[in-house]
């Protein structure tokens, strides 16, 4: 009689959630809310950055707030014929309006805050202007966009002075002046993040230094001046700097910013490689916001689960240990000059070694499923274990990936389910063998 997994036999270990992303160091965290989704646009730091080594912004996605998606470079500083470097894609801000997406972008020393559009939030996003939108000073640095509900967009920015400006509802250009803010919040650093709620009007921001928390103030107009509330996240050596991005989300809100955990789980020596996080947010009757004194270790609940019968890309995860993505174009020929034609575009989870792993979290296996598909491209080759909520729980299906050495060259394979699993269950993909195993870049369930 076959053994049916139905209920989760619960953890029989504690699996950190902390940071949210671990396959690239994050940063500058601008979460946007669009069509019951949440669009995470990252700044990017370097894996061999020692200061400040930033090319381009990345685009994760998250329906359930748990498990986040991969979608790669979203722009870079070659998005800007302008630009005159190759280090310094430092916070942006994507908002939506009237159908298009605006990723407004910093670039600092002086070179001003550039606008990219795109029709859709994955991009691809093009510049419209051939210059800057804003260059006012050598503080035009962290963008933040408002639209107030009488359709007036403003756009904050600046260190270590607040300036605004009122936006055009082209959002690509501004009427009137660039204001500076009389009345800079206390403890105002940086990187400000502008929302209302409740006829009220919020600043969050790098606060305190150092190290800087997420500190926030309040008004009754978006022209300030700014009142002073507290912290949101408490100053704490394992942020130093941050950089707050707020959102509701399914009827639950959420504070966004960056640590140092990721670096840290390596080792104690700093650099500026940096991991975004994120928690729920709490308001108070009278409207101030409840501080937390970290990010926890849980995280938040999900809110949703994740569906196993359509494709699921590999680059979809709750955690990770060991693995890195990328991305490659496989085309028909071997060569730049003679590529032929263009086969498809892969996003894939890469560096996989042995006892390397992944989890999704909250798939929903309904009444079951009988055989698993991934697509791998095979290196030296390995295993696949799958197990059921937790790293060695129950043995869902073992996938077997030959050493025939196609890296590169794309196969998909398929294997059964020992185990009548239903309900709704975390999955562990656990990775073993030799040397390089292979690429991963999607799974589903039938």
């Amino acid at each position: 009689m076959p053994f049916i997994l139905h209920e989760p036999i619960g953890a029989q270990e504690t699996v950190p959630q902390r940071p949210i992303i671990q396959t690239k160091y994050t940063a500058d965290p601008a979460p946007l809310v669009y069509n019951d989704t949440v669009f995470l646009y990252t700044s990017h730091d370097e894996d061999d950055a020692m200061g400040f080594k930033m090319k381009d912004w990345l685009l994760y996605s998250s329906t359930d707030m748990v498990n986040w998606t991969d979608h790669g470079v979203v722009a870079s500083l070659d998005s800007f014929d302008w630009v005159p470097y190759e280090n310094g894609a430092w916070a942006v801000q994507c908002i939506e309006r009237n159908g298009k997406f605006y990723l407004y972008c910093p670039m600092p020393g002086g070179v001003g805050i550039g606008v990219l559009v795109a029709d859709s939030p994955y991009g691809p996003f093009k510049d419209p202007l051939g210059k800057p939108l804003i260059k006012n000073s050598n503080h035009d640095i962290d963008p933040t966009i408002l639209i107030d509900d009488d359709g007036q967009a403003y756009m904050y920015w600046g260190n270590p002075k607040v300036y605004y400006v009122k936006l055009n509802e082209d959002m690509i250009s501004y009427s009137g002046e660039i204001m500076q803010e009389a009345t800079t919040p206390q403890n105002y650093q940086e990187g400000p993040w502008v929302w209302k709620r409740n006829a009220k009007y919020y600043l969050a921001y790098a606060s305190t230094c150092c190290p800087e928390g997420i500190g926030y103030a309040m008004s009754d107009s978006p022209n300030g001046p700014w009142e002073y509330k507290g912290m949101i996240v408490d100053a704490s050596e394992k942020s130093r700097g941050n950089h707050p991005g707020i959102i509701e989300f399914k009827g639950k809100s959420y504070v966004f910013g960056h640590t140092y955990d990721l670096l840290k789980q390596r080792t104690p020596k700093f650099y500026e490689r940096r991991a975004v996080d994120m928690d729920v947010m709490e308001y108070n009757a009278d409207g101030t916001i409840k501080s937390l004194a970290y990010f926890s270790v849980e995280g938040p609940e999900q809110v949703g689960t994740l569906n196993p019968f359509k494709r699921v890309e590999a680059e979809t995860m709750a955690w990770s240990e060991g693995l890195k993505t990328r991305f490659e174009t496989e085309w028909e020929g071997d060569f730049d000059w003679d590529r032929g034609e263009k086969i498809a575009d892969h996003l894939f989870v890469s560096d996989i070694h042995n006892g390397d792993y992944l989890k999704v979290a909250g798939v929903d296996f309904a009444e079951g499923a009988q055989s698993v598909e991934v697509s791998v491209s095979p290196i030296y080759g390995g295993t696949i274990e799958l197990h059921a909520d937790t790293i060695d729980g129950p043995l869902v299906s073992t996938v077997e990936v030959t050493n025939i050495r196609q890296e590169g060259l794309w196969s998909t394979l398929t294997a059964p389910v020992n185990k009548t699993i239903t309900g709704v269950h975390d999955l562990f993909f656990v990775f073993k063998g030799e040397k390089d195993l292979f690429y991963f870049d999607w799974w589903k369930f039938n």
